[in-house]
């Protein structure tokens, strides 16, 4: 049995001898030698003892010389400095082999596809494939020749003779790859198998044909790649550095490759088979796949901390500040990947959603002006305002958005509306409060959720809609709501165009009478997020929104030839509303309450009551002057839900859905709900508080 003291020891008398094969193999019978005489005296004595009175012995080289049976003025002869390879010459070949180790591997993995690509489409396609063939042929003698090179120069390096410098860098090396490999081998495993199996359950699920799944798999190719040309150049670059030494675990390296091997396919055979056989008993059996990617982590992750000692010239060094700064990159970005997948928990359940009865009215867009109109096929027309929904699309906040889309339906079908209009927050990609970044998820879900029940709906953006860290920034969300618009889906009223104003969605759409004459304007505009001057500094309806919209109000007036009603919805509501709260609490007769309460900080976000912007917008001064808007509605507060009349506009704040944003939100009930307004055929209009407790 080996003793780690005279290996150190000896490997120490060896440390200023420049390395050869021959000297390799000394060392090896000189460690040989001096364990068995250890063996011998260690029976008598103590083991520290013992390693004394060995080193008393045969504490020279020339002395173990001799011990291991080689004649005298061995040692002297193997301390005479030969021609050996200094560390820069033997950096500068080491340097040219792996860029034609990468080189190759680039090119092989890339043949590996293209070649597999092109068998695919000789089966199918004959006529597409001989394109791909001749890139097959192209990528192969990409990878050839680099490789040929590589090969010429291995032949020609053999066991030569290094200076201590040169061995030592040569022991990293294959410390380094042999650990790499190791690694590489299980990351192929690792991600073959999950690309595989969850493109399975995927396309089962979806009823696609087995042709569709290997065209997905190779459509997602560029994954496999990876793992490839990883594995091809770590074995490549071993070569380079064991090739010129003699290492002295070779066969127990092999041994390790292939228990590792082994044990890669089996536990991602047994994992791809039970997600498989149990998909159906998973609401989402790619969660399986993300557990059995986590434990084989951590399996791998053991081993190289513990038997991978075996086969290195060294054992792990701990650098504390390393593995602190490369873990929490590694967490950084898994992290942040994660929470940007587009995840669809909620699907099962909007699957199911039937169509609500309802009224159907004539639908009309104007591609020159963005306007919506609707022509209504009865005297009354209800619109149910929705807002604050919150809903995050993630594992963690599956729960809370199955009771948002169950209370919206709950809602939609108590009142049977005609048009339900959201005011802001659809989304909550807020990171560690809803562990999702991602906001176009939601929106394809609710969206999802809309079509199904065949109800016409519009919507404000709030503030969270478009967080600075969600997935999606305002451009591309706009993208995403117009492929899902009205011409796609025939119950979201999103403009294709938009006034050139500030804002992310600022819109108009006309209610008219079975006749066409105007009936009512409701106008639909962004309160925008935030100023960006510091935390929740909430931004306001702008100049030129407002002038937008008197401009709107004055064309309609012009063609009715009369003062036409309109309604105002948006998501942060305009300091008026924290100026009727205030008259309204001191017993002031300037301001009529209908109905509701307004709590103030009892959401533990602000001491405000009304947590408007801190910037004021003349929209209601505005509104007040053209004398044709007669209700404002916003959202925002969450907890808020009261209906208050300040000179002769009623301001009223919509019964929040969330269950998710606000500490402790999910319990309270007496909050959530929603608003239904009828408007007549004389444009005047009722509203009805629609409390969620009273109806579920």
């Amino acid at each position: 049995m080996k003793n780690q003291k005279i290996t150190s020891y000896v490997a120490l008398m060896f440390d200023d001898i420049p390395y050869s094969e021959e000297k390799a193999l000394a060392r090896e019978k000189i460690e040989a030698a001096l364990n068995a005489e250890f063996d011998k005296i260690d029976g008598s004595s103590s083991n520290d003892s013992a390693f004394e009175e060995l080193i008393e012995k045969y504490g020279k080289l020339s002395q173990m010389a001799r011990l291991a049976g080689y004649p005298e003025g061995s040692a002297e002869k193997w301390r005479t400095f030969d021609k050996a390879v200094s560390l820069s010459e033997l950096k500068k070949t080491v340097r040219k082999q792996r860029v034609r180790a990468y080189i190759t591997a680039l090119f092989a993995a890339f043949t590996l596809l293209i070649f597999f690509r092109s068998v695919y489409l000789l089966i199918t396609k004959p006529s597409a494939a001989w394109g791909n063939f001749i890139i097959t042929t192209l990528a192969a003698m990409g990878a050839f020749i680099p490789f040929r090179k590589y090969r010429k120069a291995e032949k020609t390096a053999g066991r030569k003779k290094y200076d201590t410098a040169a061995y030592k860098f040569l022991q990293s090396g294959c410390d380094r790859y042999s650990k790499r490999l190791i690694n590489s081998i299980a990351l192929m495993f690792a991600i073959s198998f999950i690309l595989a199996v969850s493109q399975l359950i995927t396309l089962w699920g979806s009823g696609s044909k087995s042709a569709e799944f290997i065209e997905s798999i190779l459509q997602n190719g560029i994954l496999i790649e990876i793992p490839i040309f990883i594995l091809v150049k770590n074995i490549m670059c071993l070569r380079i550095f064991s090739h010129r030494i003699k290492t002295p675990h070779g066969a127990l390296y092999k041994k390790h490759v292939i228990i590792i091997t082994s044990f890669s396919a089996l536990y991602w055979l047994v994992s791809a088979l039970f997600t498989v056989l149990f998909s159906k008993k998973f609401a989402y059996p790619t969660n399986v796949l993300d557990v059995c990617a986590l434990i084989f982590c951590i399996l791998i992750f053991a081993y190289n901390m513990t038997l991978r000692k075996k086969i290195t010239y060294k054992n792990i060094v701990v650098n504390k500040p390393r593995i602190a700064v490369v873990t929490s990159a590694a967490v950084l970005i898994s992290g942040t990947l994660y929470l940007q997948r587009d995840t669809w928990y909620t699907q099962r359940y909007i699957n199911s959603v039937p169509i609500v009865e309802h009224n159907t009215h004539k639908i009309d867009y104007d591609d020159n002006t963005g306007i919506y109109t609707i022509t209504k096929t009865t005297d009354d027309f209800k619109i149910l305002h929705l807002t604050d929904i919150h809903i995050g699309g993630s594992l963690y906040s599956y729960p809370k958005d199955m009771k948002a889309l169950n209370a919206c339906y709950t809602l939609i079908e108590r009142t049977h509306p005609d048009l339900v209009v959201v005011t802001g927050d659809m989304c909550f990609p807020m990171g560690i409060m809803s562990l999702s970044l991602n906001n176009a998820a939601p929106v394809h879900q609710f969206a999802a959720f809309m079509r199904n029940t065949g109800v016409p709906w519009a919507f404000t953006y709030g503030n969270h809609d478009t967080e600075s860290v969600s997935t999606l920034d305002k451009t591309e969300l706009d993208e995403v709501y117009k492929s899902l618009s009205y011409k796609t889906s025939g119950n979201l009223l999103y403009p294709y165009v938009q006034p050139e104003i500030m804002g992310r969605n600022n819109q108009l759409i006309e209610l008219r009478n079975a006749d066409g004459t105007l009936n009512t304007g409701l106008f639909l505009i962004d309160s925008n997020a935030y100023t960006g001057e510091g935390i929740n500094t909430y931004d306001y309806i702008h100049d030129d929104q407002v002038d937008w919209y008197a401009e709107q109000v004055e064309r309609l007036n012009d063609e009715a030839g009369h003062t036409v009603d309109s309604l105002v919805f948006f998501h942060v509501p305009l300091q008026e509303y924290r100026i009727a709260t205030e008259l309204y609490l001191s017993g002031s007769d300037e301001v009529k309450h209908y109905f509701g309460e307004n709590p103030g900080d009892h959401g533990g976000i602000t001491n405000d009551r009304v947590c408007c912007s801190d910037y004021p917008s003349k929209l209601f001064d505005t509104a007040l002057a053209l004398g044709s808007t007669t209700g404002f509605f916003c959202g925002h507060d969450h907890y808020n839900n009261a209906s208050l009349e300040y000179k002769g506009i009623r301001l009223t704040y919509g019964m929040s859905i969330d269950y998710l944003a606000m500490p402790g939100i999910e319990k309270e009930t007496k909050q959530r709900g929603a608003e239904l307004i009828t408007i007549h055929s004389d444009a005047d209009w009722e509203l009805e508080q629609v409390p969620l407790a009273v109806v579920s």
